[in-house]
């Protein structure tokens, strides 16, 4: 029972896992707290009834800082009408006509619905800020920076100023690979080539999320000129989480070929075999009777091929290809759904380390690629056994076409008919796999009334025959009795799951 990975270790270069998209987040979280906003306030020396004067006047200073910005670097500032417009199609677009080696790509800013902070009277008629569901200005900035590559941020030009970082962890491994020597190939963001695999794993495993925090925190002070007083304010600035996640596991083949030739069976594979119940054993969890939320599993057609994804809650992982890549990807949601071993403090003041849920504080990225990589493991190893559906299609071709055999002519099959069909499943049968079969022992079968004739016997001679000059069966020398070839067993055991699958009716009878 071999996995693909050792199943196809010959057509396989090797693995990489790593971070791919990852959305991450950073809150002010005293904005978030009646306590922390009075103390702001204070500090700043603003009444309450005075804050939306102020609060305007900051966002005013803080969009004239982002469009002077634009005017200095010489990069367009372009007003999206709809929220719904794609904005990192829109700046690919702006890369690729007005191009730049680093730095800012361009800006784009849009009006979506957001929440914000608001003076609202209570019920005793006196004002109180609260966070209030409204519309207000954003910016996203996109650039390609030295260590993120083609990123962008996003910022809200009102209070409580959230932010969003969008990164691409393929993007940050290329310049990682460029400063240790590492060549590499990539198709779209996955690598399909590495010159050292162990090496650039190696380094991939070596992340750092506390490095991540201090860079995250330049881009913070590049976007928002605001942040300086916040950070005075509150003595911290943002507080970052991860918002969303996903981990990569490629499973690198030496060429499109050899990963075409059995991406349709994996694809298959995964369908047919494995239940939506599965999702639990990838992601490491026991099926409880107690679980609250769904499981599903489905597939799609995408312009690309064929992916396949189950889903668990909000926490899913799929299978696709990309170029020469089979893809394995875990996308973490919700965090809280797996366990990490940190450290809990206790009413009493003691603290001892314990598994708890897993939050989204940034710091726990490291469990995250745990998590993913085991995750995706699991994925791979269930998937054993594979037929190479390309080879198959072309050897089913084969015996579907005459074929001249020492001079004669040999037609081919049917191979959907019943009786072929009939044929192929009889002469499979695991019980003929070591001991093989004889032709009384066929035809006992296929003609169980009528088996001791002649002419039946003279029936399955020349059928034995066709199977032999097709190359399905071979006979065992100084022998009556004969075997199924690997290419028989290829074919016929193709054809036969294949009717199961697609024909259950037909496979019944």
């Amino acid at each position: 029972m071999n996995t693909i990975l050792e199943q196809f270790k010959d057509k396989i270069n090797g693995t990489f896992a790593f971070f791919d998209r990852m959305i991450i987040k950073g809150h002010i979280r005293q904005f978030f707290s009646a306590s922390g906003k009075g103390f702001f306030l204070s500090e700043q020396n603003v009444l309450l009834k005075d804050f939306s004067a102020y609060a305007s006047q900051v966002t005013s200073d803080l969009v004239a800082y982002v469009e002077k910005m634009a005017e200095e670097t010489h990069r367009p500032l372009r007003y999206l009408t709809s929220a719904k417009i794609p904005k990192e199609q829109t700046a690919m677009g702006i890369l690729k006509d007005d191009p730049v080696e680093e730095g800012l790509v361009c800006i784009l800013s849009v009006v979506e619905y957001c929440q914000t902070l608001q003076p609202i009277k209570n019920r005793d008629g006196r004002l109180e800020l609260r966070s209030v569901d409204r519309k207000c200005k954003y910016y996203y900035l996109y650039y390609l920076d030295k260590h993120f590559g083609f990123m962008h941020v996003k910022l809200q030009t009102w209070f409580p100023f959230l932010i969003q970082v969008y990164i691409n962890g393929r993007e940050m491994m290329k310049h990682v690979f460029d400063e240790n020597g590492i060549t590499y190939k990539m198709y779209d963001n996955s690598f399909y080539e590495i010159s050292d695999i162990a090496k650039a794993q190696e380094l991939a495993d070596k992340f750092d999320s506390k490095s991540l925090c201090r860079q995250l925190d330049l881009f913070a002070h590049k976007v928002n000129p605001y942040l300086d007083t916040i950070e005075k304010t509150f003595h911290q600035g943002y507080y970052w989480c991860v918002d969303q996640c996903e981990f990569a596991t490629d499973v690198m083949f030496k060429s499109r070929e050899a990963l075409e030739d059995i991406y349709p069976s994996l694809v298959g594979h995964a369908f047919y075999d494995f239940k939506c119940t599965d999702v639990f054993s990838f992601l490491g969890r026991k099926l409880d009777p107690r679980f609250q939320g769904e499981a599903v599993s489905d597939y799609r057609k995408r312009p690309a091929g064929w992916r396949i994804k189950f889903k668990m809650k909000s926490n899913s992982i799929k299978m696709y290809d990309k170029f020469s890549c089979l893809r394995v990807e875990m996308t973490i949601n919700d965090p809280r759904e797996f366990k990490v071993y940190k450290d809990v403090r206790h009413q009493d003041g003691t603290v001892s380390k314990r598994w708890v849920p897993m939050g989204k504080a940034i710091s726990n990225l490291y469990r995250y690629a745990e998590v993913s990589k085991a995750a995706n493991r699991r994925f791979l190893d269930s998937l054993r056994n594979i037929v190479p559906a390309g080879s198959i299609e072309r050897e089913i071709n084969e015996v579907c076409g005459k074929k001249t055999v020492r001079g004669k002519t040999v037609t081919g099959y049917n191979v959907w008919s019943k009786e072929t069909m009939q044929l192929f499943e009889t002469i499979s049968d695991g019980k003929y796999l070591i001991r093989g079969f004889t032709n009384k022992d066929i035809r006992a079968i296929l003609y169980p009334k009528i088996h001791t004739e002649k002419k039946v016997r003279g029936k399955m001679s020349r059928t034995l025959s066709k199977l032999r000059a097709h190359g399905l069966i071979r006979k065992i020398p100084h022998s009556r009795k004969y075997l199924v070839t690997d290419k028989g067993r290829r074919i016929m055991g193709a054809l036969i799951e294949t009717k199961r699958k697609l024909y259950p009716d037909l496979a019944a009878s």
